[in-house]
């Protein structure tokens, strides 16, 4: 978790730059800013120029006995999660993707009480949060999925804004009126509680820095404050894909 104050990015029109997180009544306001950012967006433009990220080359896939879980807990708008996913996790999953069962889970906390949710850099975040969980559950493939996460975290300025969530859709190969379907359906209320979920997952694993990679659901390893931190196995891919092997009983 970076220890940046709240990020000053866009608003993109949630008009909630006095409510730093998701309250009550905020409901509505999320849901404003999905139909203001999804609903009048549009595909099917010719295909970008790659945005800050590289093509993920993909090894075919191999049959292994136990595909280990491995999970990278982020927040959408977090410098770490950046460094994280595209120096740990990223080049790992180039090499492993066919060893492990792997989870984008993120860390916010849900007030006693209530179902509500709030976000360190607030509701840009959480609505970043959201089209991202979207894109991993329509798009369980990690090639297309962490792609499209990859590419957006690399502009954490401009996350969720129109123009980035678009592009990335383009180039990873997503379908924006899908995105669009999942974060405002039942008027919002189903891409708040996939957030709601994934907050859940991530408090019940004792997780509360953003980047945390768990491997076989134990923490191996954290950034946080530009730091790697509790990676006593080491903290480069080819450490990350050793330890995978070993699991996952690979030769």
């Amino acid at each position: 978790m970076d220890s940046n104050k709240e990020a000053s990015g866009p608003q993109l029109a949630l008009h909630q730059q006095s409510h730093p997180s998701l309250l009550r009544g905020s409901r509505f306001r999320i849901i404003a800013a999905i139909t203001t950012m999804l609903g009048l967006l549009y595909f099917f433009f010719p295909l970008p120029d790659a945005q800050n990220s590289e093509p993920m080359p993909w090894l075919p896939s191999g049959a292994y006995q136990t595909k280990v879980p491995l999970e990278a807990h982020i927040m959408s708008k977090c410098p770490d999660a950046q460094v994280c996913l595209r120096d740990l996790i990223l080049p790992t999953m180039q090499k492993a993707h066919d060893k492990v069962d792997f989870k984008i889970s993120y860390v916010g906390s849900i007030e006693d009480k209530s179902d509500d949710v709030e976000c360190k850099h607030g509701p840009d975040e959480c609505l970043g949060n959201i089209i991202q969980l979207c894109a991993a559950q329509l798009y369980p493939n990690p090639k297309l999925s962490l792609g499209f996460t990859m590419c957006m975290i690399n502009d954490l300025k401009h996350v969720p804004e129109k123009s980035l969530v678009e592009s990335c859709a383009l180039e990873h190969g997503l379908a924006f009126d899908k995105l669009n379907d999942c974060a405002s359906k039942d008027e919002g209320a189903y891409g708040l509680d996939l957030l709601r979920q994934s907050v859940a997952r991530t408090a019940q694993a004792n997780v509360t820095k953003s980047c945390t990679v768990r491997l076989n659901d134990n923490i191996r390893c954290i950034r946080d404050g530009g730091k790697w931190k509790d990676c006593d196995a080491g903290d480069t891919p080819k450490d990350l894909i050793r330890d995978i092997d070993d699991a996952s009983g690979a030769e």
